[in-house]
């Protein structure tokens, strides 16, 4: 792996620190954040407030889809909610629904069947929709932005059709329904909201609903708290590994305290399943590795909709017996995953090993699954990864990215045998004929190397800082959390250390990991921890560089400063 360092100048830095009121090191990190060396930017970022939220109706469309909500709230109309099967397109279809119903009106909702339904707002979605009756107004969250023949089928029968999406699409603009999506309208008006997902989008139309309706007093409007939403806001938010910068920053930031202390029942049961304990500080990797796999286990393997149903309950029966189920098919999804992983390194290893881009195909892959599978392989061989599975005549599936190579980019340079393909810089879904693929892992393999060059052999190793053994200490960790919470957009920095020599060997435990500690000059022990590392030890009494992440470690109602190792490498000679 190959670290790579690259020196601030020290004036900015102490410039920054001075003005901020924060260690030099602090200013280092916010300097390498981005656009926080101005004015109060900084102290903005070290504490965004729910105050700095935007007038929603900056966003465009906002007014008209507002409009269009409380004239079917007022008329009692009949509404059909269509949301994603993912995390985001749940907790929007959950934070829509459950605002609607607060104001008496009873929108059916609906997931899409990734079995039967395909991705999106499909023909045969919309059907299953309409056979409990036409409704007046069809909602579509988090997909619908191309799909054009589907609302024009909705419009031919006399229904409104609103979509609320943040795909990106190069296709001609909605003109059957009112969109809101602001990668269409590439106006500068809509820059602020470009990085927000549905679940972000869906939280600007409620807080546009309620600002107008307190404005006349509405006595439910002014009985409801915005900011009681924010924890399905984060789950989202998180979950889509959108950017968590501007806005998507302040609503994770105070949606994961929301979160923390949520009065749901439902997703109370589910982070009890998952292990999150009651009261304890959530942090993004909480949504991405305990409560995310669940609520996307039910859309891999059954219907979202029990999702949903978790999320709007106030039974805790209901709620404790679905969280089990969901736990349940997240076991099941993992043991197919692996499987599938194990399979897919194989065939990299033997057939794929120098190639710069992967396309994978398995007969027997499960396309709910491969998606998981694509981000493990494309993290370990540290390179783009297409994986595909069955599903009839069709190759479908998810790609995942690394750092700097675009897959909304890459794929708008090779999709012409592609019959559907959209979503991310960092993961798009993808189907086509299973006659092109031979072809189109070609394309893709030289459609990444035009993109990156050859600068992709080697995994690369982002520094934030060198540090000295005495400055990790407790203080400097209570100054990174504020920095919090890490994802897209503000990556959890790692340091650097030189020269290290530990006294004792590591201990290795569970046959993967090690435990080691070092001393500073002080005589001060420092305490850390190795994951999956075990089968590469440093030496003793030899001098070490030590790349780390500084954590938290919680153990029995106590909390320790603990370093969790990224890499180590023998240090140069003086």
């Amino acid at each position: 792996m190959r670290w790579t360092y690259t020196p601030l100048p020290a004036a900015e830095v102490g410039a920054l620190s001075q003005r901020a009121g924060v260690s030099p090191v602090l200013a280092e990190l916010l300097l390498r954040t981005g656009g926080l060396a101005e004015g109060d930017a900084a102290a903005r970022f070290l504490n965004p407030a729910l105050a700095e939220l935007a007038d929603p109706f900056l966003l465009t469309n906002l007014d008209k889809a507002v409009t269009r909500l409380r004239q079917a709230i007022t008329g009692r109309e009949e509404i059909v909610v269509l949301g994603d099967y993912d995390v985001d397109g749940v907790s929007s279809t959950a934070l829509l629904v459950g605002i609607l119903r607060r104001f008496g009106a009873k929108p059916r909702f609906i997931v899409p069947r990734r079995s039967e339904d395909g991705y999106g707002l499909s023909r045969s979605a919309i059907d299953r929709a309409l056979e409990q009756g036409k409704p007046d107004l069809f909602i579509a969250l988090d997909c619908g932005t191309n799909s054009h023949a589907e609302a024009a089928y909705l419009r031919g029968q006399g229904v409104d059709v609103m979509v609320i999406d943040h795909h990106r699409s190069k296709e001609p603009s909605l003109d059957q329904g009112l969109l809101i999506n602001p990668h269409v309208h590439m106006g500068p008006d809509d820059d602020a909201w470009r990085n927000l997902c549905t679940v972000g989008l869906v939280f600007k139309l409620v807080h546009g609903l309620l600002k107008q309706l307190r404005a006349e007093n509405d006595p439910v409007a002014l009985g409801l708290k915005p900011r009681d939403y924010l924890d399905l806001v984060a789950l989202g938010t998180v979950a889509d590994l959108v950017p968590l910068r501007g806005e998507n920053r302040i609503l994770a930031r105070h949606g994961l305290r929301i979160l923390q202390e949520t009065q749901r029942p439902g997703l109370r049961a589910l982070m009890d399943i998952a292990g999150v304990k009651a009261g304890q500080e959530i942090m993004p990797v909480d949504i991405s590795y305990r409560l995310s796999p669940r609520i996307n286990a039910s859309g891999r393997l059954a219907d979202a909709a029990l999702s949903v149903e978790l999320l709007l309950s106030e039974d805790p029966d209901f709620c404790a017996e679905t969280a089990r189920q969901l736990d349940t098919f997240n076991r099941e999804r993992q043991d197919i995953e692996r499987l599938i992983t194990d399979e897919a390194e194989r065939i990299i290893e033997t057939q794929f090993a120098d190639c710069p881009g992967v396309v994978l195909y398995g007969d027997n892959w499960h396309p709910g699954v491969v998606g998981i599978v694509a981000g493990r392989v494309s993290r370990k061989y540290n390179r783009p990864c297409v994986v595909l599975g069955n599903e009839g005549e069709l190759a479908k599936g998810s790609g995942r990215s690394i750092d700097g190579i675009n897959l909304v980019e890459v794929l708008g340079t090779c999709c012409e045998h592609l019959t559907s393909w959209g979503g991310h810089p960092m993961a798009v879904g993808v189907s086509l004929a299973k006659p092109h693929l031979d072809r189109f892992r070609e394309q893709f393999a030289g459609a990444v190397r035009a993109h990156a060059g050859d600068d992709i052999a080697e995994a690369r190793l982002d520094l934030a800082a060198w540090l000295t053994p005495e400055q990790i200490r407790e203080s400097l960790m209570n100054e990174i959390d504020a920095l919090h919470p890490f994802g897209q957009g503000n990556p959890e920095p790692v340091f650097g250390v030189r020269g290290i020599v530990f006294r004792h060997p590591p201990d290795v435990f569970k046959s993967l990991h090690f435990r080691f500690n070092f001393e500073d000059n002080r005589g001060r022990r420092l305490y850390g921890v190795a994951w999956k590392m075990a089968k590469r030890i440093p030496p003793c009494g030899v001098p070490v560089d030590l790349a780390f992440e500084l954590k938290w470690n919680h153990f029995n109602d106590r909390k320790l400063l603990q370093l969790v190792l990224s890499d180590w490498r023998l240090s140069e000679p003086a």
